[in-house]
């Protein structure tokens, strides 16, 4: 009878997602809105059953994913597939929200590298080339010319260069940050989803007590200071390595700062929407930026939050 419970919810769950898998394929407008559910089947079953029932439900999803959407079914089922089993097994598990997070961005990041050399290596489709060529037909020189504006043309292929160059030099730290704002999405989409089925998910916490570990403020410091020490040429492999840990590392740095100023907000008891303006700032105005990111360090390196906790 229990068997049966589950082939039957199994079957549900694969209907559930075979319909939300046609929508993403055939209505593009909705589908890209919609995809971010496609793990949520995933999920629900992921967090109830033993591996080797996950194992079947998710060989069962391969084959359904390519009768129904050929090669971009299966490619959509593979990506959000595998990420919706981890993070339901992570669950099952009473795993916190944190570790989820990580788990299911490693797995999404490796999803975004294989499809990369796939397009690249079977279909001969390069993105940067694409790209160049989408950023040439967006302002063409026959376009300036009928504008009177010659003198921009040359301008226009130097901004060009530069942003293929800067997307080049930033292409890991943005497979990085997109794969865990993916991720992210996943969670908050597909959460509220998979509670009404009865699945157990841990809150978040607060995020002013968000703490990273002491060893990132570390790691920064070192990629910063080879950076400053060995002035790696921009062609060189590791002064990709040092920028996009620089990047990556800066990043996390501000979230901490903005952590430690929404700590220091609620113990002074100030409106938390001057918080959210000033995370607004943060990300729009450099110099706000760079004063998060010293708070960042400041908490990090300092531990001043015992400096401003109320006394009990």
């Amino acid at each position: 009878m229990k068997n049966v419970s589950k082939l039957t919810e199994g079957a549900v769950l694969l209907a559930a997602f075979t319909v939300l898998l046609l929508i993403t394929i055939y209505v593009p407008l909705i589908g890209s809105f919609l995809n971010v559910v496609l793990p949520a089947p995933f999920i629900i079953f992921a967090a109830k059953n033993s591996i080797k029932n996950i194992a079947a439900f998710f060989l069962a999803a391969i084959v359904i994913s390519f009768i129904a959407g050929s090669i971009p079914g299966l490619g959509l089922m593979l990506f959000y597939g595998a990420a919706g089993v981890v993070i339901g097994y992570m669950l099952q598990k009473n795993k916190s929200r944190t570790a989820i997070l990580i788990s299911s961005s490693l797995i999404l990041m490796a999803g975004l590298v294989i499809y990369y050399v796939v397009i690249t290596a079977f279909m001969k489709i390069d993105i940067i080339h694409e790209l160049h060529t989408v950023l040439n037909q967006s302002m063409s020189e026959e376009m300036l010319k009928a504008m009177g504006r010659e003198d921009q043309i040359k301008v226009l292929k130097e901004q060009n260069v530069n942003l293929i160059k800067m997307i080049e030099i930033y292409a890991p730290s943005f497979l990085i940050m997109g794969s865990i704002l993916i991720s992210f999405i996943i969670q908050w989409v597909c959460f509220p989803v998979v509670k009404r089925f009865g699945v157990n998910v841990k809150t978040w916490g607060k995020f002013r007590n968000l703490s990273l570990p002491k060893s990132l403020l570390w790691y920064y410091l070192i990629a910063l200071g080879s950076m400053l020490l060995f002035r790696p040429h921009e062609e060189t492999y590791i002064f990709s390595v040092l920028i996009n840990a620089r990047y990556i590392l800066e990043f996390f740095l501000i979230f901490q700062g903005l952590a430690f100023l929404f700590f220091i907000f609620h113990q002074k008891s100030v409106a938390r929407g001057l918080g959210v303006f000033v995370a607004i700032l943060s990300f729009t105005i450099p110099i706000v930026r760079y004063i998060i990111l010293l708070l960042g360090i400041t908490d990090l390196g300092f531990d001043y939050r015992k400096q401003f906790e109320k006394k009990e």
